[in-house]
């Protein structure tokens, strides 16, 4: 028997299917309107309907396309539609609706299209109305963006016309219902056992780390893994866009950023939870990304006190994340130099985590290196693990080893006093 978790087959629906669904549809939104024994929210209610609206139709029908005649009912009258194909698969990680003809997921790092499509613009918008309007929000030309979130923490993305010009837009990023450990990380290959058991220390040890990386390059999923390094005893105040770290400890207070009222009123940001998680008596402090100004609240408090904290953002390369750490402090409004900045940079940040999404779908922890202080007026960086990219095989997948540098980071006394002798063959000893 498949698991509630597997998708199901998805059989195509032509011109006589799609009437009946239509049929049933009808008929059982009517029922629901005039019957309140019959709620929305009751699957199986609503289900048992539908089944009792098609008994009615004397349709004779093999049970496995009824069921998907049903299902595909079901998911247009309670449900996101088409969709509702697309969510269970474990393996996809990203639903891209780009109109109501073409879908592409990503699995397992691959972006593929799909058969699964709406029937037009008006089925579309009305599973975007769906998404968006428990959260009060109302997408329409005068407000034609939103985000958004499933019950299940998954994040979504709407945007529609007029400024999406060939129809409606939904980016759908699942929410991981299972945590990915930092051992799940080593088996896919993504880091080495050294690198994991050096990261280890420098949680334990309260370094203050950023996870950098491009798009979908798994910063999140490094940084929930990190967080798994965090000691039970401590008091951890975590800030996120829409949620979807999972520690696994007891003293745990998650903060969500909150969207502005229909008014414009309202809204509470990164920045302003940032500022009130200082007054919260935390021990750590992680932020699920930072954009802003809340860029140089998170350096002030990491060089103020709120060692450990943990946070990521947007780079292609290490030393791109201190032009953007520069540039998102300045955002801030504050009226100080550029020099004094990147001092607070040197002095706050102790490590950069940095991932990257390779051609052929793999993710990699590119680099780990240390701030090592400032050299005149530039921050110094330097690599203690690299990735080495060494080619491409025929079929595409990339070539490459992840080693040490030879370089012990200057905190190594740090670590070694918190109880980790981290030994030569960690660091490449002999290189």
């Amino acid at each position: 028997m498949p698991s509630p978790n597997q998708p199901k087959a998805i059989i195509k629906m032509d011109a006589r299917l799609v009437r009946l669904k239509e049929f049933l549809v009808n008929a059982v939104s009517t029922e629901m309107q005039n019957q309140s024994i019959v709620h929305p929210q009751n699957r199986e209610a609503v289900r048992r309907s539908l089944i009792d609206a098609y008994q009615r139709t004397k349709a004779d029908l093999e049970t496995k396309v009824r069921d998907q005649v049903v299902d595909s009912a079901l998911a247009d009258l309670i449900g996101y539609g088409p969709l509702e194909a697309l969510l269970p698969d474990p393996e996809i990680s990203e639903i891209m609706v780009n109109g109501p003809k073409q879908i592409f997921v990503e699995r397992n790092g691959e972006l593929l299209e799909t058969d699964v499509k709406f029937e037009n613009e008006e089925h579309l918008l009305r599973i975007i109305d769906r998404i968006v309007s428990p959260l009060g929000r109302r997408v329409d030309a005068d407000n034609p963006t939103a985000d958004a979130r499933l019950p299940d923490g998954s994040r979504v993305n709407v945007i529609i016309p007029p400024v999406a010009v060939d129809g409606p837009h939904i980016t759908i990023r699942k929410f991981l219902q299972t945590k990915i450990t930092m051992d799940d990380l080593v088996s896919m290959g993504e880091l080495t056992i050294y690198m994991a058991k050096f990261l280890e220390a420098c949680v334990v040890t309260r370094l203050n780390i950023l996870v950098t990386g491009n798009t979908s390059s798994g910063k999140t999923t490094v940084l929930n893994a990190l967080s798994g390094f965090i000691p039970d005893k401590e008091r951890i105040v975590t800030i996120e866009d829409a949620v979807e770290l999972k520690l696994k400890q007891r003293h745990v207070v998650r903060l969500e950023t909150k969207l502005p009222n229909v008014d414009g009123s309202g809204a509470v940001s990164v920045r302003d939870l940032v500022r009130n998680a200082l007054r919260m008596r935390p021990d750590r402090i992680v932020v699920g990304e930072v954009r802003g100004g809340e860029a140089m609240d998170m350096l002030q408090a990491m060089n103020t006190g709120h060692t450990g904290s943990l946070t990521t953002l947007h780079a292609n390369i290490p030393r791109d994340a201190i032009s953007r750490l520069e540039t998102m402090a300045m955002m801030a409004g504050l009226d100080m130099p550029l020099l004094a900045i990147r001092k607070q940079i040197a002095a706050s940040v102790n490590l950069i985590v940095h991932l990257a999404r390779f051609s052929d779908g793999s993710r990699k922890m590119t680099h780990i290196t240390e701030l090592s202080g400032m050299e005149g007026e530039v921050v110094t960086l330097t690599d203690i693990f690299k990735f080495d990219q060494s080619g491409v095989t025929p079929e595409g997948k990339i070539i490459g080893q992840l080693r040490p540098t030879g370089m012990r980071p200057l905190f190594t006394p740090r670590l070694e006093a918190s109880g980790f002798k981290l030994g030569g063959e960690i660091f490449g000893a002999g290189l």
